[in-house]
């Protein structure tokens, strides 16, 4: 089975696939898909389709979606490759063996005590990828190895093809889902970013962090390289610039000041020659404990 949300829903079994069309199946699916392997509990199934309010049918209706799902499943089952050369139905078992049984819709979907599973058959996960090469990459920075980790964390990134679940009306369960992917994709690019400046790359990110600043109105990090990007590039007035639009913005909306190493960096600059070092807004573990 390969999943994918980091962006649009697709999962496909032996590459059909099973993913519905209808709303609350589709919700179903897309829980079931991002823990696959675990098991989903029926609370949070009917939490998700029905916000606190389930109607006096919920289960059943539950149920009812989870056939739907079986179906589509079974129909994708029906395609699977026995294997060069023979044919799971009319081969012949060898002599002393037991004939291998066929994976049923109910082995993929399976119900358990509480709850329901989606059996992935070790397949593939766009999360899981991710959370791979991002720990991979995280591990080189702390090594020092900011080529590997600027390589491993744009391989993860890459992986995102527009917000988790773009195309599912989510509910509560899926919008915390949805915030907490958010969360990690921002982590990975913040490093990743760190590592390309510590590579010299401040003229290339100037492009992406303009955008990325405007974007994040209040995400101090972003704002921090964006300012040292433009400081080393020569731009030391509009990296002071910087500064002031993110100061307006935090004290006009959250009625806070800069952090002490965003006013640190700013005094760095401004002490500076117009491309004089400058040092980091802030360390990787204040970012983490700071991030969205």
């Amino acid at each position: 089975m390969d999943i994918a949300v980091l962006g649009a829903l697709s999962v496909r079994e032996n590459g059909i696939s099973i993913t519905p069309t209808a709303p609350k199946p589709r919700q179903v699916l897309a829980l079931l898909a991002l823990h696959a392997d675990q098991v989903v509990p029926v609370s949070a199934l009917i939490e998700e389709l029905w916000a606190g309010e389930p109607p006096r049918s919920a289960r059943t209706t539950l149920q009812t979606y989870v056939l739907q799902l079986r179906s589509l499943i079974a129909t994708a089952l029906e395609h699977a490759d026995p294997g060069p050369g023979t044919d799971a139905e009319d081969a012949p078992a060898r002599p002393g063996t037991v004939p291998a049984r066929r994976r049923t819709a109910k082995d993929v979907l399976v119900t358990l005590p509480g709850g329901y599973l989606l059996n992935s058959g070790g397949g593939t996960s766009d999360v899981r990828e991710f959370d791979r090469l991002a720990g991979m990459g995280y591990r080189a920075m702390d090594a020092g190895d900011f080529p590997g980790a600027a390589r491993l964390l744009r391989e993860a990134l890459s992986l995102w093809s527009g917000p988790a679940f773009a195309d599912v009306q989510g509910g509560i369960q899926l919008d915390m889902e949805t915030r907490r992917l958010e969360e990690i994709r921002l982590c990975a690019l913040d490093q990743r970013i760190e590592a390309d400046l510590r590579l010299g790359r401040h003229r290339e990110l100037l492009a992406e962090l303009t955008v990325l600043a405007s974007r994040y109105l209040t995400h101090e990090s972003l704002h921090g390289q964006f300012m040292l990007a433009l400081h080393r590039s020569g731009r030391r007035g509009e990296a002071l610039d910087a500064y002031q639009r993110l100061r307006g913005t935090l004290v006009r909306e959250l009625g806070l000041e800069p952090s002490a190493a965003l006013r640190r960096l700013q005094r760095s600059i401004l002490m500076a020659g117009p491309e004089g070092p400058a040092e980091p807004a802030e360390t990787r573990g204040e970012r983490l404990a700071r991030v969205g």
